[in-house]
């Protein structure tokens, strides 16, 4: 159930005070344009998953993001949705439930990759119809980890497998990658010097085939509007 802050501002009187709330809160927020209602999400710090992270870590909380998702799908007035990502990854179960939400929705989606979309970020940044980053954008691809007791058998590699297998599929179902070149960049050992993975920035990420565009937010909310007039101009048809 979404609190009364957390609806896209449409949906009752004082508009204008429950849009300033939700970005205050939620790091969302609407604006109105030719072309429709533009929702701003910001994706940032870590995601939360099951359990709450440590006091003064910032954090999105899937909690939170799911259901406002959910609301924006069904909205008639809601015309797209700009993904604002700036994080360092966090729950993998949390990350995939968003990025497959945003993967799911048939509004114009677009994301923008800004400081970074490290680890399950990576997800999350290519979940969108089309999807950008700036030049001095970062994308770090690792192995999974897990904290806490792990069993050292080979029942628990074999998860890790497949979870590895979870996160290899939808990215490159959602992207331009190839699934040979995303596993080379996670199981790189000659990138980091204390650990396994590949990090990545703007141009290269592009020329990957991992994030489709080079571009600021300009450019990515030039995307959005000509999806949002496709798409207002299929339903004319």
């Amino acid at each position: 159930m979404m609190t009364e802050e957390t609806k896209p501002a449409e949906q009752g009187d004082g508009g204008a005070d429950s849009g300033q709330q939700q970005i205050v809160d939620m790091g969302s927020g609407v604006v109105k344009t030719e072309d429709g209602l533009i929702h701003t999400l910001t994706i940032v710090g870590q995601i939360e998953g099951h359990q709450e992270a440590p006091d003064g870590a910032k954090t999105t909380k899937y909690e939170h993001v799911l259901p406002l998702l959910a609301t924006l799908e069904e909205s008639r007035e809601a015309g797209g949705l700009l993904i604002l990502l700036n994080t360092m990854g966090g729950d993998i179960e949390a990350g995939l439930a968003i990025a497959e939400m945003i993967a799911g929705m048939s509004k114009p989606t677009v994301s923008l990759v800004l400081g970074g979309g490290h680890s399950i970020g990576v997800p999350l940044a290519v979940a969108a119809k089309e999807s950008f980053i700036v030049p001095s954008g970062a994308m770090t691809i690792h192995p999974v980890r897990l904290n806490g007791l792990v069993i050292g058998v080979s029942q628990t590699f074999h998860y890790f497998e497949r979870i590895q297998d979870r996160i290899c599929a939808f990215v490159t179902r959602n992207s331009r990658i190839s699934r040979e070149d995303f596993e080379h960049l996670m199981l790189n050992t000659g990138e980091m010097a204390a650990d396994v993975g590949s990090v990545i920035y703007g141009e290269e990420a592009v020329e990957m085939g991992l994030i489709d565009h080079l571009g600021g937010l300009s450019d990515a909310l030039a995307c959005l509007h000509a999806q949002m007039r496709a798409a207002k101009n299929g339903a004319e048809e």
